[in-house]
């Protein structure tokens, strides 16, 4: 069979597990689990087999039109050059544990078939981006992981923080996929074509009349699908869907679509230096920003939710200094590792009855209930911090060593400017990615109270999970440095400068997070052991239903057993200490949310209250007073209609004689004329 062949069938296989999975879901139950796992599983295996193929040597491409448009035409086609293949082997991996891990995380979930079911689709249509060598076939794909991710973000629906997250989620994706679509069509104008081999020699030919209104159209579209500032904000909030909806929606789907789009058709944005400055600032911005807010949250997914934000912004840093290879690199170590921190935090969940990072840090011996999610975490909890010789250290590198050869005036297509400023944020990034990293992992597992529940042990489906994904986290890195030729052949080995810069700021910022922890373990023990005066009445049960209120979240839905209180007291939080005045503006995501609701909810609501007004009292009283009239009329000539004869005559009889007096009348006044 030959290559593209086996291509097709890798986004084909997910599509159709998924439309199985929902026509069999009431019927033949037992059908569902193996429609969800097997199908994603042989499109792993097949992608795979397909990046064994290419190699990373020549791009393969192959092409059919679909239909005859008469102007540009749209062609079902095929583009597998190193970096393809590879990210479509990631989505497939993390794809299948997902698929795993929740036939048990969701084994009671009575919705389970159609979670499932939107999973695969939600899989298929990102593979479906990677393979497409056409921008209006890609953007089939790139519109149903958005329609995906609001139903499955929206899972648990009952609750009001899954639907308004879902809600959002999709409106703010959909508010850059406007000018993302008018960008595509732009540029297949001035490309004559929608095929992305036939755009990329446009643009070397230097056939693009407006490249720098294209890539900034293009680049709304990204923002919104990468939670790039300023549209970010649907991000965090989408943690109120299943965890391994997140840990699909972070690692390899949706949210590395945007990315990858800029990978595909970086020479696009290098066509523009002005693109490529507005790309290093919003990296620049969402980087230093969403490690700040995640030093100041208490929910463990909200901290792992800002903690991918920050690393897109790595990704698109690299891509503003012009090298698509450490950004790919990037995305490939973080997908591995971000997934296994997601599942990780499912296990915890699960075992400690809450999301809140506050009251684990009130739990004794959480780690020891759950010590597959301890290691597993502490290696991706590495990985992260960028700490040798973990995957995250070197993807990390590859890209700090690209904006330290841009600032450097070594780079063709980026200006030195944004070298500069995608490397002094990435710098102080890993100050704060190590910061927070140490922090959750401090009070999640060295917690200091009550004992932790005790469930039992996990089920395997869920921890071999965790240690499969471990070993990319440990190994990936040390495996991609010798594949250059995957990746462009860019600088992907740590130089020396570099890499000591990074591994200091990670250093400082673990360092720093761990004395600032001791000292709040300190100050949290001595509160617990001074007496406080007992409350009493209805003082005391509001006061406690307030801790457990502030400590559980939709999450805890998730959990399939009972879990005891959460327990009360203070907690261990380093993350005051070290962000001082600003805890308050981070926690609340520097408030963008109230600042868009001022600037644009709140014109829309009053603009729709005006539309609303003018339709009931205006325009309704037209349309009211147009049917009055013949009312009126009818109810008259209705109470004419009696039936009695004699009335007829009677009233037939007055209009003759008032008939005739009126002739009699007009023939005087014309007479005496």
């Amino acid at each position: 069979m030959s290559t593209p062949t086996l291509a097709v069938l890798v986004p084909l296989l997910p599509f159709l597990g998924a439309v199985a999975g929902l026509f069999l879901g009431r019927t033949a139950p037992g059908f569902v689990r193996p429609l969800a796992v097997l199908p994603t599983l042989a499109a792993a295996v097949l992608a795979v087999l397909v990046a064994v193929r290419q190699g990373g040597g020549e791009a393969i491409s192959t092409a059919t039109e679909l239909t005859p448009t008469g102007s540009v035409p749209i062609e079902l086609s095929l583009y597998l050059d190193g970096f393809a293949v590879l990210v479509a082997v990631l989505v497939g991996l993390v794809a299948t544990c997902v698929q795993l891990y929740s036939t048990a995380y969701l084994r009671e979930d009575p919705r389970y078939p159609s979670y499932a079911a939107l999973v695969s689709l939600f899989t298929s249509a990102m593979l479906l981006v990677v393979y497409s060598g056409d921008l209006m076939v890609l953007l089939v794909g790139w519109e149903i992981m958005g329609i995906c991710s609001y139903f499955l973000v929206g899972h648990y629906w009952e609750t009001e923080a899954a639907r308004s997250a879902s809600l959002k989620a999709f409106l703010v994706t959909k508010l850059g996929d406007v000018p993302f679509l008018i960008g595509l069509f732009a540029l297949a104008t001035d490309a004559g074509s929608f095929q992305i081999t036939k755009v990329l020699d446009t643009v070397a030919d230097g056939g693009l009349d407006h490249p720098t209104l294209i890539a900034l159209l293009l680049l709304a579209g990204v923002a919104g699908k990468s939670a790039q500032f300023p549209l970010h904000t649907w991000l965090p909030d989408a943690m109120a869907g299943p965890t391994p909806v997140s840990a699909l929606i972070h690692a390899a789907t949706m949210v590395a679509a945007g990315i990858y789009f800029i990978a595909r058709l970086l020479p696009v944005f290098a066509a523009s230096q002005a693109a490529l400055v507005v790309m290093a600032v919003m990296a620049a911005v969402t980087m230093i920003g969403s490690g700040l807010s995640a030093l100041a949250q208490d929910d463990i997914k909200r901290v792992l939710a800002y903690s991918t934000i920050g690393q897109l912004g790595y990704m698109t840093g690299a891509l503003a200094v012009g090298d698509r290879g450490a950004a790919v690199f990037h995305l490939l170590s973080h997908g591995a590792f971000k997934a296994l921190l997601f599942l990780g935090a499912g296990v915890i969940i699960h075992a400690a009855g809450t999301n809140s990072l506050a009251a684990m840090s009130r739990m004794d011996g959480l780690a020891k209930r759950i010590p597959d999610a301890f290691w597993t975490m502490t290696i991706a909890l590495l990985a992260l911090a960028a700490i040798p010789p973990f995957a995250g250290f070197f993807s990390k590198e590859a890209v700090l060593v690209a904006a330290e050869l841009a600032a450097q005036g070594h780079s063709d297509a980026a200006p030195a400017a944004a070298g500069w400023l995608v490397l002094l944020s990435g710098l102080l990034t890993a100050l704060l990615t190590a910061a927070y990293a140490a922090r959750l992992w401090l009070m999640a597992f060295r917690g200091r109270g009550a004992p932790a529940p005790d469930h039992g042990k996990e089920p395997v489906a869920m921890t071999g999970v965790l240690w499969l994904l471990a070993v990319p986290s440990v190994a990936f890195g040390l495996a991609a440095v010798p594949l250059a030729d995957w990746f462009d052949g860019g600088q992907l080995t740590p130089t020396p400068a570099t890499s000591a810069l990074s591994i200091g700021a990670a250093l400082i910022g673990a360092l720093l997070t761990y004395g600032l922890w001791q000292r709040a373990t300190a100050r949290a023990t001595a509160a617990a052991r001074t007496p406080v005066p007992a409350a009493s009445g209805p003082t005391a049960s509001a006061s406690a239903e307030a801790a457990r209120s502030a400590a559980e979240t939709p999450e805890v839905a998730e959990v399939t057993h009972d879990h005891p209180a959460v327990p009360s007291g203070p907690a261990a939080d380093p993350g005051p200490a070290l962000l001082g005045p600003l805890h308050r503006h981070a926690a609340d995501g520097f408030h963008l949310d109230a600042l868009y609701d001022r600037l644009f909810v709140r014109p829309v609501r009053g603009a729709a209250s005006l539309v609303r007004f003018l339709d009931r009292e205006v325009v309704d009283a037209y349309v009211r007073g147009a049917g009055t009239g013949p009312k009126l009329l009818g109810s008259l000539v209705r109470r004419a209609q009696t039936g009695n004869v004699q009335s007829y005559l009677s009233a037939l009889l007055a209009g003759a004689v008032v008939l005739a007096i009126a002739t009699a009348v007009l023939a005087n006044v014309n007479a005496g004329s």
